[in-house]
């Protein structure tokens, strides 16, 4: 399309993944990365359309970067011929065709020549986790530029940011930034070597970066915007795009292979499924399968039956942000929109048996109980690490037969989980178990007189996952009782065998 905006005009219609675009110096060919033949490859198309020419046939797969300047090879990121494992290096490759020349860079996953094409600027790391925000780990090196004849190195200032995707504008390197904890455009200029803000968006980042002779060009919050690095002033670009769009059509979709939650109803006669964003109730044995949400346009997740199983729970998007709906388990009637705000997102709903109160899990690692008939909503507790509802799902939230009281399992600052109980009369928790053990999934017994779990004594360095020494630990678990009273005997009383007393 052109850069004022208006009809954009499609060059590629394949079901392949199709991506990295970039435009010859010249602004007469568009390399760009396709999967069409099984494995990311390197291609090129004439801006009018027609059909592409695929320049790369190794089996590892090859990225495109962007062009040499005077636009005869297209620059390109392969892990090719990388031992013992697979590293990116970057690699040149004629527009016309022709094996590729590797540069001779050590390492390279990005990068941007210079105007005159003796120096390259390089970004020697991949990010396994491209939506960290503010990442300050191992993964974050500074941008090099590199000196192509003697491989003279000079390092951006970098001070464990991320600095990614390179773009280099006459004496000046643009890249992205997140050093004001937002990422932005920001500039290096290579004679003076001082660094500068370009942009200052606070809200989403800015996600790509690119570049032409006198614009630069990046997108932010869904939008592309162009911007005069002269002025530092953006515009964003308004852009038609008119097509069928076959993926996008309503389609009838087999959703029995995609179930992602599962829960039995009281009487044990029907489960309540999630499945592709919609919430079904499934008959055990007789009946028909029923769509309680019909919103394939919205995120439907986690649903649990209500005690009596009259009604169903759940979180939705419908209508922007989540919310609970609870509604009858018949499917009929509109359901009740409970808000949850300010959580974003919610886990793990359980909720109370005399029906009156659900817990979840949010965003924010918060333990909130919301009060079904009055839609009232309080923080009970705060866990301690984020990760567990994200990855592990292992706070169990457990209410008490009474429903007076919840127990979950609660991450502490050693790592470690302990097992709490928290009150609705009195809006406390306290942890019960000891705090040199980890402990997590809970359980009432029925008599509400013992809670179960599982626990740890030789957690020791299993306890900090995300960190080497973990990988000698080999913790053990064992399943516990507590006994809640304490006028309540042990169910395990002591016991010795020993030799009868002679008769009398």
């Amino acid at each position: 399309m052109d850069r004022a905006g208006g009809e954009a005009r499609r060059l590629t219609s394949t079901p392949a993944i199709e991506v990295n675009p970039r435009f010859s110096p010249d602004g007469q060919w568009v390399a760009f990365t396709s999967n069409r033949s099984g494995v990311p490859q390197v291609y090129v198309v004439s801006r009018e359309g027609g059909d592409p020419v695929r320049l790369t046939w190794y089996p590892a797969p090859s990225v495109v970067r962007g062009w040499t300047p005077d636009g005869s090879a297209v620059l390109y990121a392969s892990g090719r011929e990388s031992t013992p494992t697979g590293y990116m290096r970057l690699w040149t490759v004629p527009r016309a065709g022709g094996p590729s020349t590797r540069i001779q860079a050590p390492w390279g996953f990005d990068g941007a020549f210079s105007p005159d094409g003796r120096r390259v600027v390089v970004d020697r790391m991949s990010r396994w986790d491209g939506e960290w925000r503010n990442y300050r780990g191992g993964q974050n090196t500074a941008l090099t530029i590199l000196t192509l004849n003697n491989l003279d190195e000079v390092r951006l200032p970098n001070e464990r940011t991320t600095d990614v995707q390179p773009v280099w504008v006459g004496n000046t390197i643009y890249f992205l930034s997140d050093r004001d904890w937002s990422v932005n455009v920001w500039s290096y200029d290579v004679n003076s070597r001082a660094v500068a803000q370009v942009t200052r968006v606070r809200d989403a980042d800015i996600k790509s970066l690119s570049a032409g002779p006198d614009r630069l060009v990046y997108e932010h919050d869904g939008w592309i915007h162009l911007l005069d690095p002269a002025t530092g002033r953006s515009e964003r670009v308004n852009i038609t795009v008119r097509g069928d769009f076959p993926w996008a059509a309503t389609r009838w979709e087999d959703v029995s292979t995609q179930v992602a939650a599962a829960s039995l109803s009281h009487t044990g006669q029907r489960l309540l499924l999630n499945a592709r964003g919609e919430v079904w109730t499934v008959p055990v044995e007789h009946g028909d399968a029923r769509n309680l949400t019909r919103s394939s346009g919205a995120a439907d997740r986690a649903p649990v039956w209500s005690p009596d199983g009259q009604s169903v729970a759940w979180f939705s998007s419908d209508g922007g942000d989540y919310a609970m709906m609870v509604g009858n388990a018949d499917g009929l009637g509109e359901p009740r929109r409970v808000t949850i705000a300010p959580s974003k997102m919610a886990w793990s709903p359980a909720w109370s048996p005399d029906g009156s109160r659900i817990a979840f899990v949010d965003d924010d690692a918060r333990i909130r109980v919301v009060e079904v008939a009055s839609g009232n909503i309080r923080t009970a507790d705060v866990n301690g690490n984020a990760f567990d509802h994200l990855f592990f799902n292992n706070m169990s939230l457990q209410w008490s037969p009474d429903s007076r009281y919840l127990a979950y399992a609660k991450s502490f600052p050693n790592h470690f989980h302990r097992i709490v109980v928290w009150s609705v009369e009195t809006n406390q928790a306290r942890p019960i178990t000891d705090a040199l053990a980890d402990a997590v999934n809970p359980a009432w017994d029925r008599d509400g007189r013992h809670l179960y779990f599982l626990a740890s004594t030789n957690l020791a360095l299993g306890s900090g996952w995300l960190n080497m020494s973990a990988t000698l630990a080999n913790p053990t678990y064992a399943p516990y009782v507590m006994v809640l009273r304490n006028d309540d005997p042990t169910p395990f009383g002591p016991r010795s065998d020993e030799e009868p007393a002679p008769p009398t």
